[in-house]
């Protein structure tokens, strides 16, 4: 028999005759997999079985369910610039993975998730945890696959992470019925460098390029705006290049903060519907609008008939579909933002806009003024989240990674935790998922055991993942957890105060004992209840080298401002 060799990830390896369980295995190593989040059960037993001997070259972390699994991979992927990688069984476990499907492909994440499957001669017969995967998973996946023959295992998860790292990252599914696990083939592996048909990269048009240059050159007042797409591409480096010589203000949104220095004298905020009172509001003042590997999507236009309809648009994209899908392009830019960000700087001319530039930190200063006055005014005794999050802020210098989840702490976190470097800001943006937090912060840890790793959560949210306090218990996993506790469904509640008349419909929540839900699990923990108490305890957070749980009582009926309201312009942003 011969003895299993693995050359480099990059060449092909031969092995023996082996099984279908092993060669996932072997394939993951050859991909240079190196940590695995999932759940097993029957049908993707053989799999484990397989991983038992190599726990010493692959760590599998076992999360308490399923959806813990595949938010724990995005927030790895999501900070790694690694495709991350998620087991689960048939049935049920798959099913539980549906949600962090959706969410990885609307916020653009590469996953690998592989699935175990009833035998092949058991499908279409309704048997016992057998369902429809393919046609479950279909709608959110960049690409999914069923495998019924071992011969097949290893060319399918090559095209798998292919498909999941290039282009617009996305996850995939690979679906593996049972008797291909157990089957014995003659085991190679070659990675996929290409896929007929797919053109992941499109090529730089020196048309476009010239034009969208013509445009900046030709600017008074531009404005530029970046999304998650200059992470991504890791085009960092090349946007400050560019900002530095053209002098453009530079906004961002949610999912791409963190791709531009927070602390940069360029930098003037966050567009949104909760983003900054002068990127929304100039957006329909300026005369060049510069976008770049962001999607346009309803929370940044709001009322898109009214929506910078005075300003030539320039659209940096990746992905064709986003190109005049929801804003219509004067200059679009099919292109990887690296490559086009590296040509424009090349061709656009120094220039300052200083003028223009003042505008924005005036209208900064005093939308800041104004939110303090009005929340100093209201909630004077009460302990306030822009002030909790501008002190962590402080405290960590802008550059630990900050995992939130869904409602006005995730607000708040954006507004007031100043993003100093690349990839540290991790949310669920497009989908919006409750719950995302906890299980995410876990896979970041796990990607850069050397950085804080701070999860902001709502009461509501952390009470829909908070079994994973158990993964972090196992596997000694050092999260620090702030939970901002107002006993509300937050962010609904406010939108029933501002838009429901104050018909609090079923979002007054109540919670356990956080503190001492996390003491079960061997997590130091306590409850803060007042401003002055504030300080110390987030030092004793920060600086204890395990895992942390801070509760804080926060004023109750605190909103989230500014905010425009949906179907407005982003011109009738509000402040109170």
């Amino acid at each position: 028999m011969k003895t299993m060799e693995l050359e480099t990830p990059k060449q092909i390896s031969v092995r023996l005759q082996t099984t279908g369980a092993e060669a996932v295995i072997q394939s993951l190593k050859t991909e240079g997999v190196k940590t695995i989040f999932g759940y097993p059960g029957g049908a993707i037993m053989p799999i484990y079985d397989a991983l038992f001997d190599h726990f010493e070259e692959v760590n599998h972390v076992l999360t308490r369910h399923e959806q813990g699994a595949i938010h724990a991979a995005q927030g790895y992927a999501r900070t790694s610039g690694k495709t991350g990688v998620v087991f689960a069984t048939s049935g049920p476990g798959a099913t539980n993975l549906i949600t962090g499907l959706a969410d990885a492909l609307i916020d653009s994440t590469p996953l690998v998730c592989i699935t175990g499957q009833v035998a092949s001669h058991l499908l279409g017969t309704d048997a016992f945890q057998e369902t429809d995967v393919m046609g479950i998973s279909m709608p959110v996946t960049k690409w999914n696959c069923q495998v019924t023959k071992a011969e097949d295992i290893a060319p399918a998860l090559a095209k798998a992470f292919y498909i999941a790292s290039s282009g617009r990252p996305g996850p995939v599914l690979v679906d593996i019925t049972k008797d291909a696990q157990f089957e014995k083939l003659d085991f190679s592996y070659e990675k996929c460098t290409a896929v007929r048909s797919f053109q992941p990269k499109p090529k730089l048009n020196a048309d476009q390029l010239q034009a969208a240059s013509k445009l900046l050159n030709e600017a008074k007042k531009p404005l530029m705006i970046v999304g998650q797409g200059i992470m991504l591409s890791n085009a960092e480096e090349e946007l400050l290049d560019f900002v530095e010589k053209t002098g453009i203000p530079v906004a961002s949104t949610l999912l791409g903060l963190g791709a531009f220095p927070s602390h940069h004298p360029l930098f003037v905020g966050m567009v949104g519907m909760h983003g900054n009172y002068a990127p929304n509001v100039k957006t329909n003042e300026c005369d060049v609008l510069l976008a770049v590997g962001m999607r346009f999507d309803d929370r940044v236009t709001g009322d898109v008939s009214r929506y910078a309809t005075q300003a030539k648009v320039v659209h940096v994209d990746i992905d064709t579909a986003e190109i005049n899908k929801i804003i219509k392009a004067d200059a679009p830019i099919v292109a990887d933002a690296k490559e086009a960000l590296t040509v424009l700087t090349d061709l656009v001319e120094k220039q300052n806009h200083q003028q223009w530039l003042d505008e924005f930190h005036q209208a900064k200063q005093n939308e800041l003024k104004v939110l303090s006055e009005n929340r100093e005014k209201e909630f004077s005794d009460e302990l306030r989240m822009d002030l909790l999050i501008d002190l962590l802020s402080q405290k960590t210098k802008g550059n630990a990674i900050v995992v939130t989840d869904v409602g006005q702490h995730q607000m708040m976190a954006a507004q007031f935790y100043q993003y100093n470097q690349t990839k540290s800001n991790v949310t669920s943006g497009g989908l919006g998922t409750m719950g995302f937090a906890l299980p995410a912060a876990i896979g970041a840890k796990m990607a850069n055991p050397e950085k804080q790793v701070v999860a902001i959560i709502g009461d509501g949210g952390f009470q829909m993942t908070l079994q994973e306090l158990g993964t972090m218990m196992q596997n000694n996993i050092g999260v620090k957890i702030i939970i901002l506790n107002n006993g509300y469904l937050g962010m609904v509640r406010q939108w029933q105060q501002m838009f429901f008349e104050k018909r609090y419909s079923f979002t007054d929540i109540q919670s356990p004992d956080f503190v001492a839900l996390a003491a079960s699990y061997n997590i130091k923990g306590q409850k803060v209840e007042r401003q002055e108490e504030l300080n110390n305890a987030l030092d004793q957070l920060l600086n204890t080298e395990n895992a942390y749980l801070l509760e804080v009582k926060v004023a109750r009926e605190d909103n989230v401002f500014p905010m425009i309201p949906t179907g407005a312009s982003v011109a009738e942003i509000r402040l109170q």
